[in-house]
């Protein structure tokens, strides 16, 4: 048979099935997709038999051998060539499906009193018209902080947007602190989730997230935007190997490193003639309506030198002016004359930082003293942006009022509005608050409100988390109190999960900081708090960062008399982290070392936790009898809780999933009879819990559908698998509801149920966002 994959693309879906997350992080099609491959493997072998015991396929070495021998036995074999090809579209492996939601458009709004840089837009498309590179033109813009790069690099995006109609790309990457910048894998993860690959099918493994990201690139036209870059290394896994795009990269370094690429660009901005300068803060200032007199050309001319000619304390001096009606040009001009904020003698560093400082110091002067206090404590916050909730407890103040400060920060270019009533600091002038809260502020004031913030993080993070997953336990007491209203909307989960990635970086910033103020019961109760977004988004770097810092913190408290269980919780939930990036050994290293501290603590519900994390590893390993073995063994440890016991409440819940997890393990290893009983004892009693757990209901239902069509019962599969999709309907879980209607098709009484099935199937995936599904389903179609 002539078999129209390549080694490569197969070895493509290796890698992405061996570094997938386990226990839901990749979603329902991520853990089928891990078990077919334990199918595909164990073709041939005999009913009942057990796996090989041997670990996974993680190795480079070991997995292009087993690529190479899959690929080797499809050619002989038409069957297993189709079984390949359909479990390679099902793990997402490169090219195979993979798919666009329509054309991305996500540049930031353009400015409205942008000025001058026409020679770099010039040079950018004399760059285009020029001999095509063998990969995308990548272009520079490097200079001084303030001098405008991303301004001028939104402006040029926006004007050559037409000669890239496949779509344009943007993102951040954090700048040159240590702290902010973003590593590859969380830029490919915005990049991908704009090109329309739905969170739940973004690779874990950088690696495979690199090579998803050329495939969806490759052959079009795009223009990508890389703002604020601090090293190559941040910025080569974002450009695409195809001609015909374009890469723009700001940065303050020259990222020399580039330069021997073809077709690479390195422009430096300067700061902006006089007459340009000028133009830009009458321009600033008009936005109120206020008007210049002829009179004041010198004014505004001494002023735009006082600034340096530097666009960001240009448009601070233009808008301060433009809020403040009784500040003539005349005053500022002098006040900008005056000694540099930080250097008395007035040395001027020649590269315009101490004209920004002197703009910093001249809006400063002109705030309130609340909206000052809320400008410095804002500085010492480390998060990457904030809205009003945030603000209003970092000021210790009432939201309206911290609405209003925000507003007047953002009047004159102190904060930056991003979004709707969100906002973020230039580094440059987080530096200038930064500087004058450690200058102004009492030190003790400036921790409380670091707490503040802090703990509003961890009541919004808890309270969004027990929306996604109602049902886990949990330790920390910002859960107590939470409830879900009997009315609550089905979407209402995913609603709540998008929130948590909306602040992930905020509630990553929130663990350092509570960390650096030795607040160690709030850096682990924030730790516990991302459950729900690590392991339905993954985000595995920030996962392990903010996890061994969980770690840590948790056993100082309990050297403290501290609550010791969250010794074993942080260990437990970095291990799951672990097992996100394929780091079996650290994995599992921590899972040991979290049923030893539970042990130690007393803390029976967190030693089966742990058991059971080892057994879900196990199975990821295709160990079936050890990990059915440590199912067994956390049941006991359930079934010990006593009454009145921490836990106690969970235990129904919690031997229902264990059941449920020896019927995937009775399954691998190939027992079909004996799984499908098992799995309907963990139906019953599923059934049986007070507050029923319907979608875990529906992902029994769904585990028996998947057991009877290993069996070749696909009229038993059928009946379990329309209960499944009743159930997911029911829910609202819509990517589970479409991955139970590809299973149903795959089992349909005839090609009219089949198409109808996939049909479904398109809808969900489409409404969902998941590209990668939708894809595969309409190759299934035979359409596009």
């Amino acid at each position: 048979m002539d078999l129209a994959i390549s080694v490569e693309a197969v070895l493509g879906a290796l890698e992405t099935a061996a570094s997938g997350t386990l226990g839901g992080a990749a979603g329902e099609m991520g853990r089928r997709a891990a078990e077919g491959l334990t199918r595909l493997l164990g073709r041939g072998r005999r009913a009942g038999e057990d796996g090989d015991g041997g670990g996974p396929p993680v190795g480079e070495d070991e997995l292009r051998r087993l690529a190479e021998a899959l690929h080797a036995r499809a050619r002989t074999d038409p069957g297993f060539a189709r079984e390949l090809l359909a479990w390679m579209r099902e793990a997402g492996g490169p090219r195979l499906g993979t798919g666009l939601r329509g054309v991305p458009r996500v540049l930031p709004a353009a400015s409205g009193v942008f000025t001058d840089r026409e020679p770099v837009l010039a040079a950018l498309e004399e760059l285009l018209d020029g001999e095509e590179p063998p990969a995308a033109h990548v272009a520079v813009l490097t200079g001084q902080g303030g001098i405008g790069k991303t301004a001028t690099a939104v402006h040029c995006a926006h004007r050559l947007k037409d000669r890239f109609p496949d779509g344009q790309l943007f993102v951040r990457l954090g700048g040159p602190a240590a702290a902010s910048a973003a590593r590859p894998a969380e830029a490919l993860s915005v990049l991908l989730g704009d090109l329309g690959v739905a969170a739940g099918r973004v690779p874990a493994d950088p690696r495979r997230q690199e090579n998803l990201y050329r495939d969806l690139t490759a052959d079009r036209r795009l223009l990508v935007l890389l703002d604020d870059a601090s090293s190559e290394a941040q910025v080569r896994p974002l450009i695409p190997a195809t001609p015909g795009s374009m890469v723009i990269v700001t940065s303050r370094y020259r990222l020399a490193g580039l330069a021997g690429d073809p077709g690479a660009r390195f422009l430096t901005l300067d700061p902006l003639p006089e007459a340009d300068a000028v133009l830009l803060l009458e321009r600033v200032a008009a936005t109120s309506g206020r008007r210049s007199e002829a009179r004041d050309a010198a004014r505004m001319a001494a002023v735009a030198r006082g600034c340096g000619r530097v666009p960001l304390a240009l448009c601070e001096t233009g808008a301060l002016v433009a809020s403040r009606a009784h500040l003539s040009w005349e005053t500022v001009e002098r006040r900008l004359a005056g000694p540099v904020p930080g250097n008395p003698e007035g040395m001027d560093d020649r590269n315009g930082t101490d004209a920004v400082r002197r703009a910093h110091d001249l809006a400063y002067r002109e705030l309130s003293a609340e909206a000052a206090r809320l400008y410095r404590l804002l500085g010492h916050w480390p998060g990457p942006e904030t809205g009003v909730a945030a603000a209003a407890r970092v000021a210790d103040t009432t939201e309206g009022a911290a609405r209003v400060l925000l507003e007047e920060l953002a009047g004159v270019h102190l904060l930056q509005e991003v979004g709707e009533e969100r906002y973020r600091f230039h580094d440059l002038v987080r530096a200038d608050a930064e500087r004058r809260a450690r200058a102004e502020d009492d030190p003790a004031e400036l921790a409380a409100s670091v707490r503040r913030a802090a703990v509003w993080y961890l009541r919004f993070a808890a309270a969004a988390d027990h929306r996604v997953m109602p049902g886990r336990w949990h330790l920390g007491p910002a859960y107590q109190g939470l409830t879900l209203p009997a009315d609550r909307d089905p979407h209402d989960g995913r609603a709540a999960l998008a929130a948590l990635r909306r602040e992930r970086a905020n509630l990553a910033a929130a663990v350092r900081a509570a960390e650096t103020c030795h607040f160690d019961d709030l850096v682990w109760q924030l730790c516990e708090a991302t459950w729900a977004l690590h392991l339905r988004l993954g985000f595995h770097d920030q996962w392990i960062d903010t996890h061994r810092r969980g770690v840590a913190a948790a056993r100082r408290q309990a050297q403290e008399l501290g609550d010791a269980r969250a010794v074993g919780r942080m260990h437990a939930q970095l291990a799951f982290a672990y097992m996100g990036r394929g780091r079996w050994d650290e994995a599992e290293t921590a899972l040991h070392e979290a049923a030893d501290a539970d042990r130690a603590a007393g803390h029976l519900r967190g030693q089966a936790t742990a058991v059971e994390s080892l057994g879900l590893l196990r199975l990821r390993q295709r160990r079936w009898q050890e990990a059915r073995d440590c199912f067994t063994t956390a049941q006991g440890l359930l079934r010990s809780i006593g009454s009145g016991e921490a836990g106690a409440t969970d235990v129904p819940r919690g031997l229902a999933l264990l059941e449920d997890h020896i019927g995937r393990a009775l399954r691998g290893a190939g027992r079909h009879a004996e799984a499908v009983r098992t799995l309907y004892t963990a139906l019953a009693l599923f059934r049986a819990l007070p507050d029923r757990d319907l979608y875990n209901e529906g992902r029994v239902y769904m585990n028996l559908g998947e057991t009877h069509l290993a069996a070749a019962d696909p009229a038993a599969a059928r009946l379990c698998l329309d209960e499944a999709l009743a159930v997911m309907e029911s829910e609202g879980a819509e990517l589970q509801e479409a991955d139970a209607a590809e299973l149903r098709a795959r089992c349909a009484e005839d090609e009219e149920r089949r198409v109808s099935f996939l049909r479904r199937a398109e809808e969900l995936y489409e409404r969902g966002g998941d590209a990668v599904g939708l894809a595969r389903v309409r190759e299934g179609l035979g359409g596009g």
